[in-house]
């Protein structure tokens, strides 16, 4: 969990502002949930490890007490932080069923928590960007999200990103096919989810670790190293992809896959076997988006058809996609994405001196004046030495100065300073906007 200092917030809204008029533009509307849920809400959503990484909260005051006074520790929090946007969102959409429209199209920009070992742009409190369609199954929900997502890396300088599909029956079929028993799918999924962090060898070993047999395990690397290979080809991945799976996957679920494909041909789309996702509560299509000088993805997401009624009496279908906003910033920053103004920014146009205790009153009246012809204005906080308030206006790069001494105040004028140039003249007050605009125009 960390600290972001202002140029740290300047690149994060300009990033998630980005991420909202696209998320807008496509119909999404604002949503926003409480930081803490019921445990209860939380838990049995993510599997066996997700569960792990959840930030549980003590029960307080005397219920706390009364728990420690008995020794039963077994349930000491009652409630948690939440782990992601997707089940608050399946809570709200149960408990407001009648209030939403039946296609319910929300984006959610808020921070989630989890307790993982902090790595390259993973951390244990971090923002995720997430927009989902709740109400419908047709595959265009699908392409819609995946369109939305690839157009804002697009607009925030990205040229390099892959859209890797897979869907939750091909890796159901490929289990069955390599002789994994139904009872053991999750655990083999949990393995497969890390083939892009720890490689080949490391699943192969995690799969022994679970229980899957030597046979089983080395049958589903076969698999997925043929994939790999297909993925390194140039022309027709996709086709070679759905040719290769013909036999193992029924023909309904690769049509399915076909369809994203068609209904988003703006998005640089691969179907990848491979893909896992490690949510528990995926039932059909699975997205993530890669780039690669990364290890891990942008972000990722998939349809959840049976998530909102586990709060509920209706099943309700439902697909979504969440943008990591911390990864995306790495990856920015190391590449040296971020616009220039950005970098060049200052916290005000234009900074007023204060000459002496007496002259107070007209230095705050003048940056009222300022402000409400519209400028951004500092006021240096108390009397002190002119070339003091000059260095301290050059540490924080504000562009101008208006020096209010004792003869601007008699002549009711100021000295207005350019501090790049040092460049300086003496105006009236209700000059100053139109100067300084000027300067700007001509840059």
């Amino acid at each position: 969990m960390r600290d972001f200092l202002p140029e740290d917030v300047r690149r994060r809204e300009y990033v998630i502002g980005i991420i909202k008029r696209v998320y807008e533009r496509y119909g999404f509307e604002p949503l926003e949930t409480p930081a803490a849920e019921n445990i209860d809400t939380l838990m049995g959503k993510y599997g066996e490890e997700g569960n792990q990484l959840i930030f549980k909260i003590l029960k307080r005051g005397e219920k706390l007490d009364e728990r420690l006074a008995t020794g039963e520790t077994n349930e000491l929090a009652d409630l948690a932080l939440r782990y992601d946007l997707t089940v608050p969102l399946a809570r709200v959409v149960a408990n407001n069923k009648n209030d939403l429209p039946k296609f319910f199209k929300r984006y959610q920009i808020q921070p989630v928590w989890r307790a993982d070992r902090p790595a390259r742009g993973r951390f244990r409190e971090f923002y995720q960007c997430d927009v989902d369609v709740i109400g419908s199954e047709s595959m265009t929900v699908e392409a819609e999200i995946l369109s939305a997502v690839s157009d804002i890396l697009r607009r925030l300088g990205f040229t390099d990103f892959t859209v890797r599909v897979n869907h939750r029956q091909v890796l159901t079929d490929i289990l069955d096919t390599a002789g994994v028993p139904a009872d053991l799918h999750t655990d083999a999924l949990i393995a497969i989810d890390k083939l892009d962090k720890i490689g080949a060898e490391g699943v192969a070993k995690e799969l022994a670790d679970r229980g899957i047999a030597t046979a089983a395990a080395a049958m589903l690397m076969d698999i997925f190293a043929k994939t790999q290979e297909i993925l390194g080809q140039e022309k027709d991945v996709n086709r070679t992809i759905v040719a290769n799976l013909l036999n193992i996957v029924s023909n309904e679920v690769l049509t399915g896959l076909g369809r994203i494909l068609q209904y988003a041909p703006n998005a640089p789309i691969v179907i990848d076997p491979s893909l896992a996702r490690g949510l528990s509560y995926y039932t059909g299509a699975i997205m993530e988006i890669s780039v690669p000088d990364l290890a891990g993805s942008l972000g990722g997401g998939g349809r959840y058809d049976g998530l909102i009624g586990m709060f509920g009496k209706e099943q309700i279908p439902a697909c979504g996609f969440s943008l990591g906003l911390e990864r995306i910033l790495v990856v920015m920053e190391e590449r040296n994405m971020f616009p220039s103004e950005i970098a060049e920014s200052t916290p005000a146009d234009v900074m007023v001196t204060v000459w002496s205790e007496e002259t107070t009153a007209d230095s705050l009246r003048l940056a009222d004046q300022l402000r409400s012809s519209g400028l951004r204005v500092t006021l240096y906080p108390e009397a002190d030495k002119l070339g003091k308030q000059l260095k301290y206006a050059d540490s924080i790069n504000v562009p101008w100065v208006c020096v209010l001494g004792g003869s601007e105040i008699a002549e009711g004028k100021v000295t207005l300073k350019h501090m790049k140039t040092g460049e300086q003249e003496t105006v009236v007050p209700n000059e100053i906007s139109g100067r300084i605009a000027s300067s700007r125009g001509s840059k």
